[in-house]
């Protein structure tokens, strides 16, 4: 049985006294113009991990065998990846992957810098995870967030890099949040590995 639900409900929430915002997540599948965005949007994202470049994990733009259409064919083609767009009202903030079963983040960007580390067993992984810079801070990541993990119900684990200040806080909050605390953290070799159940609400 398929434990993914339907990605198509939006979620409200308030931001900043009456201001209300509506942000909804959609698999990018669907449509040719989500992936359009999402390949339009990749090198900002790839800009944002640089911090964390020489860490092996992240591949040097224009790479044998790590080029972007690459990236997108293995996004877009295998069922076990799910790209998915995330939406402020209608328009296109950013971009999240999610990975079933035991692929890894590594593994999601075919083997750049895959790491031997024995991973937990898990159903789902985020694999990769992007807003938009001008849409940060306004709750829209941490909304999106709780969306995928509500509709993909499993086990499941994030990685950060721990040199990545900004990502570990963000996910050590949201999934604080979203599990009431009921998660488990490890930090093995630089990365920091959170661990939860979803999907029971």
């Amino acid at each position: 049985m398929d434990r993914v639900r339907d990605l198509s409900g939006p979620c409200f929430f308030g931001v900043w006294g009456n201001a209300v915002m509506t942000v909804s997540v959609r698999d990018a599948r669907n449509t040719v113009g989500d992936r359009l965005w999402i390949q339009s949007v990749y090198r900002d994202y790839l800009d944002d991990l640089a911090p964390t470049a020489g860490t092996g994990t992240f591949p040097a733009l224009g790479e044998v065998g790590h080029r972007e259409p690459d990236q997108f064919f293995h996004w877009f083609g295998d069922p076990n990846r799910f790209p998915l767009v995330i939406l402020r009202a209608s328009q296109p903030v950013g971009f999240a992957l999610v990975v079933r079963g035991g692929a890894g983040a590594a593994d999601a960007r075919q083997g750049v810098g895959a790491s031997s580390l024995p991973r937990a067993v898990v159903d789902y992984r985020m694999a990769e995870f992007f807003i938009m810079r001008a849409m940060r801070r306004l709750g829209i990541g941490a909304t999106a967030v709780r969306l995928i993990f509500s509709r993909f119900a499993g086990r499941w684990e994030i990685t950060e890099h721990l040199r990545n200040a900004s990502a570990v806080g963000f996910w050590r909050r949201v999934v604080a949040s979203y599990t009431l605390g009921n998660y488990r953290e490890r930090i093995v070799n630089g990365e920091v590995r959170q661990t939860f159940e979803s999907g029971a609400g």
